[in-house]
Parts: C-alpha cells; structure tokens; sequence
C-alpha cells in the first residue's frame, strides 16, 4: 500500500491568494486537498504556505565560477562532480526544476532522472550556437582557443556560420538529445564581444528555427540589445534570456508573437559581486559592462511587467552562485513585479515556457507533487530563500523541518 504522505495545517498557494487547506501526496503525485485529511506521514507545516516547487528556467549547472583561469585549470572530469553538488544544492533551495542554458549534457539529465544524483527536474540546451566572433567564441587574441567547455561526446561544438552549418548543429544537438537549442543573437558580458551588436543573418536564424521545429524543439535565445531581441522574435524563438535593452518595437513584437522574457536579472549582480570577491581572470571589460547594465536592465524588465509581457523565473547561476537562486525572486519584486505575480512567474510561469505545465507548477490533484513550503508572509519576497522550510520533489521529501529556518 502506498504511504501517505500530508501537509497538514498551511496554507496552499497556486497563483491567486493562499487559502487555507491540506495537501495530500500519493506515489509522487498530489492526491487531493481539502481539510481533516489523514495520512501516514503527517508534515505540521500550520502557520505557513505551501507553493508549487519553483522553476528556474536559465541555470549553468556545470560551470561554479567565472574566473575563466581557474576554469581552465578544473580537471574536465572535475566539472561534473561539482555538477552534482550543484543540483543538490540547488533541489534543497527550492528548485525542483531548472533548465540548464549551456554545460549540462543528456548525462547529467539521466543521472538526475534515474535516481543516480539528487537534483531538480532538468530540461537542457547542452550549448549555445554562436557565429565566429559572437558570444560563445572562445577564440583568443593569442590565437588560442580556451573553451570553458570541451567538445566531448555528449557536447557538439557550438560555432556556426552560414545556413548549411547551422542546419547540421542543430541536427547535431538533437543526435546528443537536447531539449532545447539555444542561440546567441547578441554580444554578451562575459564574451570580448560588443554587447549591443546583432549576431546571426536572418537566414541562418530561419534555418535554426526551422530545424529546431521539425525536431519538436524550441528555442531560446540570448539576448541583450534591441535589434537582436527582435531578429529573435521575428524568427520565432519562445523566449528571450536577459533582455537587457528592450526598446517599445522589441516589447511589441514580444507581445504579438507570444515569446517569453527570462530576465535573470540576478546575473550582472553577480558579474560585479564575484569580481570584488576577487574572481580577477575575466574577459577584459566584462566587471565594466555588467555595471553599465544594472539601472537599464532593470527598467527594461519593469517596462516588460507593465505591457505584459510573459515572464518566467531565470537566474543564470553559475554566473551566481548555485543554491541562491531564490534571491532572484526578491530582485523581480524590487523591480516592479507584484509579489504574488512574481511566484506565478517562478511556478506556472516556468512550467507554461517549458511546456510542463499539466505536469508542475500546480497544487493541484494529478499534478507532480513538486512542493516548496515557505514560513512567513508569501508576499513578503525579502530574505525569501531563508525561509524555506520544506522541499518536496515528486513526493519525496529532501528537506524538511527547521533547517530553512
């Protein structure tokens, strides 16, 4: 017989305002909800509130860093046990589902689903499409090339130029069994590159859309400036990563094609904090550019809210530091976005972008039982990570009691 296990005297938040009830969770899945209900394992969680597990939808579980010359001096098998606890730390914050944005290869994933590792839900892009010279080009002015990331089995190589090749890489990305394909369709903080230049014609971002469309996947898009924000759209790519300078015309197309904004705004923070930590390898005028972002990013992102633009919950970690991504939560609320708005974004909202949404990101009956329990105030979204008190994935409980508290 099945344990039954009970969340008992809380309160259940599933996107409106929290209402009183019990949850009860059968064989990983939620069973139902209501009052008085018995269980074989009861949870006393009176007093506090009981939320879908949070999704954060841009995560780089394989990198811990971004001093690039302590990267290069990581052993290669190294990054994958330091992937591992990653995902732990990251499951036991409150992310029960992530998607990885580049690093993270279908071995990771399996490992998390067969029970080999703890960790969130994984849906991954395994590596980024980039053009000579773009974001993800780790060509050296040495003439040099110093990847963060080898090509390995489980990783094809991401530089692209012209139709015929883009076609291949994205078939490529498939063979390796990614979820997703990502592009970048501007220069970057962290890359030599200008921030504000587009990268990628419109015909090879037509042929990695198409290609990625007939595999069943979507694609995500980094993006910063203006006119490669709207080359992305335009081409139909379902979200947006970081969206630094949206413009009214990039808002607009957002808006009309439906794409989502991944605004990570935890990510140029985060640039600026490892630097005066003392992370000293980075590309030249990186600390510079995350700086200049910070008032602009966040004005985009308020201006987004405002027009309704679809928002799902992305960090970057990896850039920050993994385990703190709920402190992501506080900067969207800071910036303009209602509390109760910006954890239907950190919940429903991931599960909608990832297409999950009639598996998580519901206290519903026949949802996954993927429950986060927070103490305190649920619209109050400051210090949000420490008062977590109890994770839930798939109804096994991974943290518990007062060790949030």
């Amino acid at each position: 017989m099945s344990e039954r296990l009970v969340l008992a005297g809380g309160s259940v938040f599933d996107g409106v305002t929290p209402e009183r009830a019990d949850v009860l969770v059968v064989d990983g899945r939620i069973e139902a909800i209501g009052s008085g209900i018995d269980g074989d394992v009861v949870l006393d969680v009176t007093g506090q509130t009981v939320l879908p597990g949070f999704i954060d939808c841009h995560v780089h579980v394989m990198f811990s860093e971004i001093d690039s010359w302590r990267i290069l001096q990581t052993p290669f098998s190294l990054l994958f046990f330091q992937a591992a606890r990653n995902l732990r730390v990251t499951l036991e914050s409150g992310i029960t589902t992530v998607r990885d944005a580049a690093g993270a290869d279908y071995g990771i994933r399996r490992a998390v689903e067969t029970g080999l590792i703890p960790g969130p839900r994984m849906r991954n892009a395994i590596t980024m499409l980039s053009q000579t010279g773009g974001h993800g080009d780790d060509h050296l002015p040495s003439g040099c090339d110093a990847p963060l990331l080898p090509v390995h089995p489980g990783a094809p190589g991401a530089l692209v130029d012209g139709v015929a090749e883009a076609r291949v890489k994205v078939r490529e990305l498939v063979r390796a069994r990614a979820d997703w394909i990502k592009v970048a369709t501007t220069g970057g903080v962290l890359s030599a590159d200008e921030l504000g230049n587009r990268q990628f014609r419109d015909d090879e971002l037509a042929e990695i859309t198409a290609e990625a469309a007939m595999a069943g996947l979507d694609v995500m898009a980094h993006a910063h400036a203006a006119e490669g924000i709207k080359a992305a759209v335009r081409h139909g790519v379902r979200s947006i990563e970081h969206g630094v300078y949206l413009d009214d015309e990039a808002i607009e197309l957002m808006l009309r094609h439906g794409t989502w904004l991944v605004p990570t705004l935890s990510a140029p923070l985060a640039v600026v904090e490892r630097a005066a930590a003392g992370a000293s390898a980075l590309p030249r005028g990186a600390v510079e550019k995350a700086k200049a972002v910070l008032e602009t990013h966040t004005e985009s992102f308020r201006r987004a809210v405002d027009a309704g633009v679809r928002i799902a919950m992305g960090t970057d970690s990896g850039v920050g530091v993994h385990g703190t991504n709920l402190a992501e939560l506080e900067l969207m609320a800071k910036a303009g976005m209602a509390p109760f708005d910006v954890l239907r974004a950190s919940t429903r909202g991931g599960a909608e972008l990832l297409r999950l949404d009639e598996e998580i990101g519901r206290v519903q009956p026949g949802f996954a039982a993927d429950l986060v329990v927070l103490d305190g105030d649920p619209a109050d979204l400051s210090a949000v990570a420490s008062r977590v008190t109890t994770v839930v994935q798939a109804g096994r409980v991974v943290r518990s009691g007062e060790e949030g508290k």
